[in-house]
């Protein structure tokens, strides 16, 4: 088949969680099919980087693009004139609209892959046989979550928003022919939202995320491991939530019973919050680390402390794979099928998650165990050459739904 997928940013390196989901599920497609990728870029490096999956795709095609504070204040207003959502209007762009209609015109696809929320209202309307739309999340999920973690004006301005992105999202995810969800647990969340916008969602795949767990190999970890570890990117709002959180509330209690342990932020871009944490000498912030595995042999429990999110969080994937012991709120680990204290700890207060932290920097056999049941989860359940084969069977019931569709219009 001819596929053109759309990304809201270049899936290579595949260094984030985003760009992970997305560079190995278009690597089994290239595989078994002729992909077209057409990427939103920010920079020149990104668009270097676009240029580079050449090797794999069809085509390649890069616009360029760029948010900024003016740009998003001028969203803002739109949208508080106009009830619709900010996180679905701040992402605009004329110009790819051209290059899809370009595109599309010349040539027909098969299947239009829209890769997460952002990408969709230019994927929707576009000519070809089947439309799919790729949620790495349920988006509006993140957003309320999120307003549960401020105080009052912010509070009220995200649960207007979380409101608004709720409908628009179930709204513009009915108008696929196909739907890909990473989780059951967002797949409910979508099934809510229709309801409430009283619309029907198209027929779904659950197929999770996947990553390489023949290049990610297990770390040769230090006998007696004494690093905290947090790997997430410092840019993304509910990580810097996390980490605060762990800072301020459950690491005092960790030092409190473990006098020799450190914490190492790793991550790119962390604000100046998660900056200013380093006034303890024994909390690290080294900002993206191109070879972390200095940090990974150190480490006593990978933390992932979020309260607020939606999808699955690639770090804990990556950290089974990796064999390593894993510390998570409920909301960290959800819609990856793990056992607590089976393949990893779990704690959901501070008194809680310093326990489970405790426990690990104690007791390196108990998380030499996890570890090693967490790499079997991985290898069995969340490889990419086991998962996305799932695809084939999304694609084939989308095309036969939208050709359906076409053939009622004609009668």
């Amino acid at each position: 088949m001819r596929i053109l997928m759309l990304t809201l940013i270049a899936p290579y390196p595949p260094d984030s969680g985003p760009k992970i989901k997305t560079y190995y599920l278009l690597q089994y497609l290239c595989a078994h099919h002729e992909v077209t990728l057409v990427s939103l870029v920010r920079n020149e490096q990104e668009r270097k980087n676009a240029e580079s999956l050449r090797r794999i795709c069809r085509e390649v095609y890069t616009v360029p693009f760029q948010r900024s504070r003016w740009k998003d204040a001028r969203f803002l207003l739109k949208s508080a004139l106009t009830g619709d959502s900010f996180i679905l209007s701040r992402d605009a762009s004329p110009e790819l609209h051209r290059l899809l209609h370009t595109l599309t015109s010349r040539e027909y696809f098969d299947i239009i892959h829209a890769d997460q929320l952002n990408m969709a209202p230019f994927a929707v309307d576009l000519p070809g046989g089947a439309r799919i739309i790729d949620q790495h999340n349920a988006v509006w999920t993140i957003v309320a979550r999120m307003a549960t973690r401020f105080h009052l004006i912010r509070r009220i301005g995200l649960q207007i928003e979380a409101r608004r992105l709720r409908r628009a999202e179930a709204r513009l995810c009915s108008r696929f022919d196909g739907m890909l969800a990473v989780s059951k647990p967002d797949y409910t969340f979508l099934q809510l939202a229709a309801a409430d916008a009283g619309v029907t969602l198209p027929p779904t795949t659950i197929i999770p995320i996947a990553i390489d767990t023949r290049n990610e190999m297990p770390v040769q970890h230090h006998a007696a491991p004494d690093t905290i570890l947090s790997m997430a990117t410092m840019f993304w709002p509910p990580n810097v939530d996390g980490v605060l959180w762990f800072a301020r509330e459950v690491w005092p209690l960790v030092r409190q019973e473990v006098p020799h342990a450190r914490v190492a932020l790793v991550g790119a871009r962390p604000p100046a919050p998660v900056r200013q944490l380093t006034a303890d000498p024994a909390i690290d912030v080294p900002g993206y680390v191109a070879e972390p595995r200095p940090y990974l042999e150190r480490t006593a429990a990978l933390i992932v402390p979020v309260h607020a999110g939606g999808g699955m969080r690639v770090k804990i994937l990556e950290a089974l794979a990796r064999g390593l012991p894993i510390v998570s709120t409920t909301i960290g680990y959800e819609g990856i099928d793990l056992t607590p204290d089976e393949h990893l700890l779990v704690g959901d207060t501070p008194t809680a998650f310093a326990n489970a932290v405790i426990r690990l920097l104690r007791d390196p056999a108990l998380g030499r165990q996890l570890a090693a049941q967490g790499r079997r989860v991985a290898e069995e359940r969340y490889d990419w050459r086991v998962v996305y084969p799932a695809i084939e069977h999304l694609y084939a019931n989308a095309l036969q739904r939208a050709g359906s569709a076409v053939a009622r219009r004609l009668c």
